[in-house]
């Protein structure tokens, strides 16, 4: 089964990083958060990627051309214009780089990539988020529903304490960051048949994919939720690589399941 990795948005969030490279380059523990999802999906056997590439997608590109060399040890005679590789520390990825536009929205890119799943059950997630979901759990509940599409509900704790108050001021009852409002919210990791198609039509490269066609899909019985209660973070500004950069640095990365 093929893994669709959308790589390809401005990351206008994350402007402090995302100026010299597209978000999915941003480094954790030395490695672009993008490596950091394909290995989850890797630890699972999953190793056959497709991403959609659009901003800065050059670099993207020229990472993975060069890969094999980044993670070997080498020696290079400049003279005779000889490299001999050593020893290689790479992975088993394989990997269809696919320019999807500068400015298409993510209908439009998974859209465009259409033609490289040959017609069977793929999977979808963000280039900016990890997780310690189950994805062989997720594909089994995939299979078990018979919708078109799957995706990973999240339920995020609040970003501050709860407070119980008098008039007067006297606190009753504090909570430092509950658990959320009780909604259950996108978290990518999506399992999808190619049927889905047919909600991504030829005028899609101005289209949110958590717009249009999910709720289209909604509306007609065909999305499912597959419940996560473990740990998920997705990098939407610089305090999310900080935070994600302490955990890895720590020993205490959860998604760190290889």
């Amino acid at each position: 089964m093929k893994v669709v990795i959308l790589a390809g948005g401005l990351g206008t969030r994350l402007m402090e990083e995302t100026e010299a490279r597209p978000k999915p380059m941003v480094e954790i523990g030395g490695k672009p958060i993008l490596w950091h999802i394909m290995k989850i999906y890797e630890a699972y056997g999953y190793n056959d990627f497709v991403l959609c590439l659009g901003y800065k997608a050059q670099t993207i590109k020229e990472y993975f051309l060069n890969y094999y060399l980044y993670n070997s040890d080498v020696t290079i005679e400049l003279e005779k214009n000889k490299v001999d590789v050593h020893f290689s520390n790479s992975e088993s990825f394989k990997v269809t780089l696919v320019d999807t536009g500068l400015t298409t929205n993510t209908a439009g890119r998974i859209k465009r990539i259409q033609k490289y799943l040959n017609e069977e059950t793929f999977m979808l997630t963000y280039g900016d988020g990890v997780s310690d979901v189950n994805i062989q759990e997720l594909v089994e509940f995939h299979n078990s529903h018979g919708k078109l599409a799957t995706l990973t509900s999240i339920q995020t704790p609040g970003r501050f304490g709860n407070i119980e108050m008098d008039e007067a001021g006297n606190v009753d009852h504090f909570v430092e960051k509950p658990q959320g409002d009780g909604m259950w919210i996108n978290g990518g990791f999506f399992v999808l048949e190619p049927g889905i198609f047919k909600y991504l039509k030829d005028d899609m490269d101005e289209v949110q994919w958590e717009k249009r066609p999910l709720i289209e899909m909604a509306n007609d019985g065909q999305l499912a939720a597959f419940r996560h209660n473990g740990f998920w973070k997705p990098m939407d500004a610089l305090r999310d690589r900080i935070e994600l950069e302490q955990l890895w640095s720590s020993g205490s990365a959860k998604w760190k399941i290889w």
